[in-house]
């Protein structure tokens, strides 16, 4: 690309805003509107490439890692001493949902390349390297867990077991990688971060319904994943008396609106988010019932309790109905603090720049709450309309990504050794 010098960073909204809008006509579906890149398919393949072409305009030193992880490196100065030498990392994602909104994960991304960008056209050399990373399946909707690349990368989960992984459609997750070109060689975790800060979007109601500008996101809820499966009996719908009946359908009945009342203390959120009945006939008890429980708080002691209150529901629902219950751990990660330093200076920034701002939790997950296992980390939301997301309606306004992405600038500028103005 063709460098400015006027020593002056700046942050080209235009080219932002460009890029998303790019970005998000990648595996757009005309046909059920917004768009679906699933991790390592070919439409996830094709926004790999145009990213990695705009690291490379950039001039970025790009890396690949062994799980598909993308790294872009904007250099330090030469004289950058000892820990200067570890990169503040900015990232998220580009894999989406089906029928996905064109923010979640990708802002992240591209704002992180509108930073580097700020320091190419103004002529700057960091005092300590800068990476945008962009990592592999976070979603999870083809490969389980979600946040996959991340946890591989923070040393959660060993990558030979993550390679053998097969997805919802009968694939190997690591010949997926080979056959798309993204099967690095780079060990997973080998550039170790200073620090990282990770810009979304709320992916909820708050600030948006408290006119507020910017969220300094410093803890994220912990979250547990279950598949439970009910087995009873399957039978006829007008002959067997209810009192006979082992139906697993009402079992998992009786399991939603326990959910319910556990969700009751104010913090824990649940969920039945997947469901379905064997042999799903209309005059047929069903003999199965295979459903999905999410479970989060920001507490690890609410969390577990929950856990728990469930895990005795069910034991005393087995034996009530004449059922057998079994439960399968599918995710479990405890709640996350945020570093308290980097969240306190994306509050300072914002009261520079006299935007509004609140604390704030993350509901979702994300691929910060990884990282922070391995470097200090935090986030930054801002507003979504109506809390809209993995959805087609996912909207936030330009100026809200604009702004977002210039406070994203001033807190690196902020974190970086002896940082210039």
């Amino acid at each position: 690309m063709q460098l400015q010098h006027n020593h002056s960073l700046i942050l080209d909204g235009k080219r932002l805003i460009s890029q998303i809008n790019e970005l998000g006509e990648t595996g757009a579906d005309t046909i059920n509107g917004g768009r679906t890149r699933a991790a390592l398919t070919d439409d996830e393949k094709r926004g790999r490439d145009l990213l990695v072409k705009w690291m490379k305009e950039l001039d970025l030193d790009i890396q690949v890692d062994k799980i598909g992880n993308i790294f872009g490196t904007l250099p330090a100065t030469s004289s950058a001493p000892g820990d200067a030498s570890r990169p503040l990392m900015i990232g998220s994602h580009i894999d989406t949902v089906v029928n996905a909104g064109a923010f979640d994960g990708c802002y992240g991304v591209l704002a992180g390349l509108a930073v580097v960008r700020a320091f190419r056209q103004a002529g700057i050399q960091p005092t300590r390297p800068i990476t945008v990373a962009a990592f592999t399946n976070e979603e999870g909707i083809r490969y389980q867990p979600d946040m996959m690349g991340s946890l591989v990368y923070a040393g959660g989960a060993p990558l030979a077991a993550i390679l053998d992984t097969i997805g919802t459609d009968g694939t190997r997750l690591g010949d997926e990688l080979e056959r798309i070109g993204y099967a690095g060689e780079m060990e997973p975790g080998a550039i170790i971060p200073h620090e990282y800060i990770e810009l979304h979007i709320e992916q909820g109601p708050i600030l948006e319904a408290e006119g507020i500008q910017i969220g300094a996101v410093e803890n994220l809820q912990g979250i547990s994943w279950q598949e439970i499966t009910i087995t009873g009996t399957a039978n006829h719908a007008g002959t067997t008396p209810t009192r006979l009946r082992h139906d697993a359908g009402y079992a998992a009945a009786s399991v939603i609106t326990f959910l319910r009342d556990i969700a009751s203390n104010g913090t824990t959120l649940a969920t039945i988010g997947s469901m379905r009945f064997e042999p799903n006939v209309i005059n047929v008890i069903p003999r199965l019932a295979r459903f999905t429980v999410d479970l989060r708080d920001p507490d690890e002691a609410r969390l577990q309790a929950a856990e728990q209150k469930l895990k005795d529901f069910l034991a005393a629902l087995a034996e009530k109905e004449g059922v057998q219950i079994s439960s399968e751990q599918l995710v479990r990660f405890q709640p996350v603090m945020f570093d308290q330093g980097i969240v306190a200076q994306i509050i300072q920034s914002a009261e520079s720049a006299g935007l509004s701002y609140r604390r704030m939790t993350s509901g979702a997950g994300h691929d910060a709450q990884m990282i922070a296992r391995i470097a200090p980390a935090a986030m930054i939301f801002v507003p979504s309309k109506d809390g809209i997301s993995h959805n087609p309606a996912e909207f936030t306004s330009e100026e809200e990504l604009i702004r977002g992405a210039n406070l994203l600038l001033d807190v690196v500028k902020h974190r970086l050794p002896d940082h210039q103005n």
